[in-house]
């Protein structure tokens, strides 16, 4: 973890870093929040994940206490004052503090925290073994769409990852469709070669790592289907990976218990993850 933080307009040691116990977010869930990846001191795709902020701040009819190109600022700041060579930066919006009442409260600033967080990405040992992945049902709010901090599911169904020695759960709805990852895009490969990803809509949150990486693949020859796909579609996939911004692209071996494809991380995914890897360094910034 990041030694310096950022609150409410002031850079300030992480342990000292302090909100109001009645701030929405803590009280209600009523925030937003982005992560963003560190490469070589670089943020990367953050264009991607600012606009996905803002429109999720706008979902939400929830202020930003700054200007939105402040925040960039804000994220630069963090990784240099902290060294963070790789990793991630992490920043939540909330509607602020305020006396608890589930209505908007009037004439009251959001708050804004951010910190920078180091975390080996490029050489994760995951990107050579491949992930494991456990079903569970999905259990979240019909706003998907909005990177809500109110993440009580996912922590339930991170949880069961866990406790099946698993790395991710894949969110599955009452028709066996996969909707996605506790913190990730789901992917599969077909036989044929063929990318299938759930198209974006309410029932997803749309990936910034999954729009780029979606496009290179395009521009590496791929055919990508976007459209739901059941786990019994899974089991029989040739490939299988994941996508976020703290990892990238990760390929995935086994969905509850099952090998996929050879059991080994696919040379599809493989690809994918370097061909993002390129593109990562030589946009961020």
């Amino acid at each position: 973890m990041s030694d310096i933080a950022y609150v409410n307009g002031a850079f300030t040691p992480l342990v000292e870093a302090r909100i109001s116990i009645l701030d929405r977010g803590f009280l209600f869930g009523d925030g937003v929040y982005e992560v963003a990846a560190v490469i070589d001191g670089k943020l990367v795709d953050n264009e991607a994940h600012i606009a996905r902020l803002e429109r999720s701040l706008r979902e939400l009819r929830l202020d930003s206490p700054v200007p939105i190109s402040r925040i960039v600022e804000i994220e630069r700041e963090l990784v240099a004052r902290n060294g963070v060579a790789e990793g991630m930066v992490y920043l939540q919006v909330t509607r602020g503090a305020a006396d608890r009442d589930f209505a908007f409260p009037e004439g009251v600033t959001p708050t804004l925290v951010a910190f920078a967080q180091k975390k080996n990405i490029l050489a994760s040992p995951a990107a050579r073994t491949g992930v494991k992945v456990v079903t569970v049902p999905e259990m979240r709010w019909a706003r998907r769409d909005i990177k809500s901090v109110a993440l009580l599911a996912q922590v339930l169904a991170k949880q069961a990852a866990v406790e099946a020695g698993c790395q991710e759960a894949w969110m599955v709805d009452a028709d066996g469709f996969v909707t996605e990852g506790s913190s990730s895009t789901a992917f599969i490969i077909t036989k044929a070669g063929v990318i299938v990803t759930r198209p974006n809509s309410r029932e997803i949150l749309p990936g910034c790592t999954r729009r780029s990486v979606l496009a290179l693949a395009e521009q590496d020859g791929l055919t990508i289907e976007k459209r739901g796909f059941t786990v019994a579609e899974a089991f029989e996939a040739a490939e299988a990976f994941l996508t976020s911004a703290s990892n990238l692209v990760l390929p995935i071996v086994s969905i509850d218990g099952r090998s996929i494809g050879t059991g080994v991380p696919g040379d599809h995914a493989t690809r994918l993850r370097a061909i993002y890897l390129d593109f990562a360094r030589a946009t961020a910034v």
